[in-house]
């Protein structure tokens, strides 16, 4: 089922000023990419005081309402696999892994295995899902060729 967000928006500090609506809502939803919201915004899924927004520059107005339609999540098929991880530290919310150089970290195009979330899915539970899509959230900033 969608998920529905409504938000009022309030009056500016300088009245000549209102943002961007893309702007608006990334600061408005920090939990959501400004990626996220360009394609929610593209795809038709913003409403402003009931009115469809396809153009992320729109600019808001004092005493708008504006309402976001996330839609339901997806669910990608990755298939756990037992490839050996070194877990340096692990715990209910968290786990710090030391990638091995060369290991891609999620399945690309024609990639469907041997990479650390196929790794991950093995030996750990409780993957959290990230960008409307049920895909295991890795935070990270490694590419293929880095270790750490």
């Amino acid at each position: 089922m969608p998920i529905i967000r409504t938000i009022f928006v309030p009056g500016a500090s300088k009245p000549e000023y209102f943002p961007r609506l893309d702007r608006f809502l990334a600061s408005s939803f920090p939990d959501l990419s400004r990626s996220q919201i360009k394609n929610l915004i593209v795809t038709g899924s913003v409403l402003c005081n009931d009115n469809l927004v396809v153009k992320p520059s729109y600019k808001v107005s004092s005493g708008n309402t504006i309402t976001i339609t996330l839609p339901d999540p997806v669910a990608l098929s990755i298939e756990p696999e037992n490839i050996p991880v070194d877990i340096i530290y692990q715990d209910d919310e968290i786990a710090v892994i030391n990638k091995s150089a060369g290991m891609i970290v999620h399945p690309a195009g024609q990639i469907v295995s041997g990479t650390l979330v196929n790794a991950l899915l093995f030996h750990m539970s409780g993957l959290s899902g990230i960008n409307g899509v049920l895909k295991p959230g890795i935070v990270h900033r490694l590419d293929k060729d880095t270790s750490g």
